[in-house]
């Protein structure tokens, strides 16, 4: 999804949940700022479904939870707040919030051109202050490609290149299939800019 910074004045965390409530859209909240999440391309929403179907069905009989793009992430030690595309959490402290997950151990990021440098960037480096997640995974809605960052036993975080004909491997959810599963029935071809 596309953030925009709302010209909203600046909230504590309980006035940006009880203002979020009453509006018609979805607002990550980084450092008392909001940002309107717009709506991604039709790829870009099928993917995120392709990614929420394929883990609950993977995580049906264990104690882990499926989150989709509407279940905000509080990062780590902060009051900040992010909707990704996808995620899950195992951790039961993220059993007794009804608005949240804190501890995901996956985390994915559908990319956009307004959002990738941010996906890459800032947002990845407030993802990784959670000490249990283990892979975020970026994933092209343009072409058959995807980034997963991976942390290593020893925290070392390494980048794995996935692309046509290659086996993705989630780790943190012992997960592994065929890129073009997440693919199959899209029209990759690039999306031209609206004329006026």
């Amino acid at each position: 999804m596309i953030a925009a910074k709302d010209n909203s004045p600046q909230l504590t965390p309980e006035e940006y949940f009880a203002w979020e409530e009453k509006q018609l859209e979805k607002h990550e909240y980084i450092n008392g700022e909001v940002y309107a999440m717009s709506g991604g391309s039709v790829n870009h929403g099928r993917i995120a479904i392709k990614f929420t179907a394929m883990f609950d069905s993977h995580l049906e009989n264990s104690v882990c939870i499926t989150g989709n793009s509407d279940i905000k992430i509080n990062i780590v030690e902060t009051k900040n707040y992010t909707y990704p595309d996808a995620s899950v959490t195992c951790d039961d402290r993220d059993k007794i919030t009804a608005q949240h997950f804190t501890y995901p151990c996956l985390i994915v990021e559908v990319l956009s051109n307004s959002t990738e440098a941010y996906d890459r960037g800032s947002k990845f480096r407030m993802y990784r202050n959670n000490p249990v997640l283990q892979d975020y995974l970026l994933v092209s809605s343009t072409t058959i490609e995807m980034d997963l960052y991976h942390k290593k036993d020893t925290g070392e975080w390494i980048i794995v290149n996935y692309k046509e004909g290659d086996t993705v491997e989630l780790k943190s959810i012992n997960l592994s299939f065929a890129i073009e599963q997440v693919y199959r029935g899209l029209d990759l071809t690039p999306e031209s800019e609206p004329t006026i």
